[in-house]
């Protein structure tokens, strides 16, 4: 079968399509035939050699969806010709709070979803949602728990509440967002982009600032009247900013930190007497994927998709993510 493989990290060039050996499903195991896979920045920090425990070489890649068409010993055969999509990580761990040592996220060391076919526990597959295409199916799993972790589960978003998401347009920001509205919150966003503010907007936000604007923040704060709950993959010097944004008891949740840590530190006082609580979370749960994608089939919720591009063309796909200027998930079409 074909394969996208990293053995250097010299950047996205470094990602080659060839041919591999077709895996067989061990006990416990199916194997799908994609039919599509999507990028996460993840993939694009693999290239220049940015991840922690990094083993070469590895078939990178987290969200896959497709058909199910070998099954290994001891798993029901009611699967095999089922349409699916992949829960993105292996062995999360019995508590349910946080991951446990062994949890990964597929796409090294563990093969990925940048090829035809892959391997994955049988409990790792969940049926796709007949609103999906396979391009949708494909960009939703990572990013889209990622997401739903943050704001169901950790911030605990409820109808009537105020919650502002920064960096719209990525994967996991758009996700948020849908999330956020179909539970019935108030949203409210922040981009550097004019054009990801327009489409944030068009999906009903209720304000939406240029983070590169000094006043972004205070014209939010007064604009919402203070916010429930932030989601926020940044971090950086907006971190105290965004922090007095927050009604009291609300919640500053974060996926990531792309601009490092506030050179300033926190402003302590303001948060304890506030009782301010700060949640760091990632990924999330087979449980959650399964409650993400029964949400997503209720509310219809589809992905947004910046562009779709065939496999071979995984290194250009790459390179389009080394300047955050997409909107929303690329997507690779594997057959």
């Amino acid at each position: 079968m074909k394969a996208v493989i990293l053995t250097k990290t010299e950047g996205p060039h470094s990602l080659v399509v060839d041919e591999i050996d077709t895996p067989e499903p061990l006990p416990g195991e199916v194997r799908v035939r994609l039919r599509a896979c999507a990028l996460n920045r993840r993939d694009y920090w693999l290239t220049l050699g940015k991840y922690p425990k990094l083993t070469l070489p590895c078939i990178p890649g987290s969200d896959g969806a497709g058909v199910v068409e070998a099954v290994g010993a001891n798993v029901d055969h009611g699967l095999l010709g089922q349409e699916v999509m992949i829960y993105p990580a292996l062995d999360w761990g019995d508590d349910e709070a946080c991951c446990g040592t062994d949890f990964r996220v597929l796409g090294m060391p563990d093969q990925g979803t940048f090829a035809e076919a892959i391997c994955v526990p049988a409990d790792n597959v969940h049926p796709k949602p007949p609103h999906l295409d396979w391009a949708q199916a494909a960009a939703m799993p990572l990013a889209g728990l990622t997401a739903w972790r943050a704001c169901v589960t950790q911030a605990e978003v409820r109808p009537g509440q105020r919650i502002l998401i920064t960096g719209a347009g990525s994967g996991v920001s758009g996700f948020a967002i849908q999330w956020c509205l179909k539970l019935g919150a108030e949203v409210y966003v922040t981009s550097g982009s004019q054009e990801k503010l327009s489409h944030a907007i068009a999906l009903g936000v209720s304000g939406a600032e240029n983070y590169h604007d000094p006043d972004c923040y205070r014209k939010l704060r007064q604009q919402s009247g203070g916010f429930h709950a932030i989601i926020d993959s940044a971090g950086g010097n907006a971190v105290n900013a965004l922090l007095d944004t927050l009604l009291p008891a609300g919640r500053f949740v974060f996926f990531g930190a792309t601009l490092g840590n506030p050179e300033t530190g926190l402003e302590m006082p303001k948060l304890f007497f506030r009782q301010i609580r700060i949640q760091g979370t990632t990924m999330g749960t087979n449980a959650e994927f399964a409650a993400m994608l029964d949400f997503a089939c209720r509310h219809q919720v589809k992905p947004d998709i910046d562009r779709v591009m065939p496999l071979h063309a995984a290194a250009e796909a790459c390179q389009l993510m080394a300047d955050f200027s997409q909107s929303g998930k690329i997507v690779l079409l594997t057959s």
